[in-house]
């Protein structure tokens, strides 16, 4: 039965039995009932209730100045703060010593100048169908407080979610040589630059610091061949660079030879050209001579000629006015002896000492006007 049917007693929750205004009492009455309970604590009539009121002053003062206390916080130097009233994006706000009203405002602090790391790895398939263990590890830094806190629900699940989408579309892009040996550098700069377009239309308030290769390797089953390949290729590498270097050494000594060379034949050509124009300048100055003493000229010619010949000879000959021989000294024979000093010198020295003794008839051959000087041999009187 309800209590305001017929025969329900009228018995109002609210206390307000029978009257006009039949509903909830009026909050300003509660409160006054309320207070006065507190004053009946301190006896009757009118000091119950000043009593009454003063203990309410004091209660609310406590609750405001425990609300304003509580609204004090702190944000650190590295920090930023995001400050949401209601529920809503207010402001941002700068380190130091804050407040906000409670139960009003909310304050998120965001670290925008430590550096954050994130790490992914996985076996992952390469373009030419082998598989590879990767580990790489990224330091990124929060630049927009705001966007880090609103752009995505969950901005670290997020960014580890791109990282590994990343990293498995370049790897799956890629060699195998170029993911485990001379090709990481690039794959990395690859790698950033994915993870950065697809971090773009996000726009979550993140900055990539730099992307590194923890780890690459095949898998165990074919480690070790795959070891002995790398050792190849570093072999290869290795000869590769030291034939460069040998090129760069011998390259600058072949052209200096060549330049060397050149300047030689240039050097050549014009000393046989003066020699030849210095011959020709001589002989038109001896013709007039000739003509006019053909037999002095002739003759100062020819012991010219045996001097020049003869100044670049080891062989000496002796001729004797008074005999009809002539002694040859093989002082070329004799210095090469001593040098191939093979057996006792006094039986070298005795051997090239012995001279052959020219006869008259090999002198006077030798030494006939129309043959002039052959070999070993002198004109005899000359």
């Amino acid at each position: 039965m309800a209590w305001n049917e017929p025969g329900g007693n009228n018995n109002d929750p609210w206390k307000n039995r029978g009257g006009r205004d039949q509903g909830p009492p009026d909050l300003d009455d509660v409160f006054k009932n309320l207070f006065g309970k507190f004053g009946k604590s301190g006896g009757n009539g009118g000091s119950g209730k000043s009593l009454g009121g003063i203990g309410a002053g004091i209660l609310i003062g406590l609750i405001v100045v425990i609300w304003i206390i509580s609204g004090f916080y702190t944000i650190r130097e590295a920090e930023r703060g995001v400050v949401l009233r209601f529920g809503e994006y207010y402001q941002q706000v700068e380190p130091g010593l804050r407040w906000a009203p409670t139960f009003v405002d909310s304050v998120i602090p965001v670290d925008v100048q430590s550096i954050r790391d994130k790490s992914s790895s996985g076996s992952m398939l390469t373009e030419d169908e082998n598989v590879v263990d990767v580990q790489m590890e990224m330091q990124y830094r929060v630049v927009d407080p705001f966007r880090w806190t609103f752009a995505v629900e969950n901005p670290e699940m997020s960014l580890s979610q791109s990282l590994d989408s990343a990293i498995r579309y370049v790897v799956g892009h890629s060699t195998m040589d170029d993911v485990l040996t001379d090709g990481r550098e690039v794959t990395r700069q690859r790698v950033w630059e994915e993870l950065q377009a697809i971090i773009e239309p996000y726009n979550m308030g993140v900055s990539i610091i730099d992307m590194n290769f923890r780890d690459a390797r095949p898998p165990e089953q074919v480690k070790d061949a795959f070891d002995d390949a790398i050792a190849a290729q570093e072999d290869e590498q290795r000869f590769i660079r030291e034939a460069e270097a040998y090129a760069r050494e011998i390259e600058p000594r072949a052209r200096g030879q060549v330049n060397r060379m050149n300047e030689e034949a240039q050097a050549y050509k014009e000393q046989v050209t003066l020699e030849a124009q210095g011959e020709v300048a001589r002989f038109e100055e001896l013709l007039p001579q000739y003509e006019r003493a053909p037999e002095v000229t002739r003759e100062r010619i020819y012991l010219e000629t045996m001097q020049q010949v003869l100044s670049a000879t080891s062989k000496i000959l002796v001729d004797s006015k008074g005999g009809n021989n002539m002694m040859y000294l093989p002082l070329d024979k004799i210095m090469e002896r001593q040098q191939n000093n093979s057996t006792p010198r006094s039986r070298s020295t005795l051997e090239g000492l012995q001279m052959p003794v020219l006869d008259e008839g090999q002198r006077s051959r030798n030494s006939s006007p129309s043959t002039g000087l052959r070999g070993e041999s002198y004109r005899e009187g000359r």
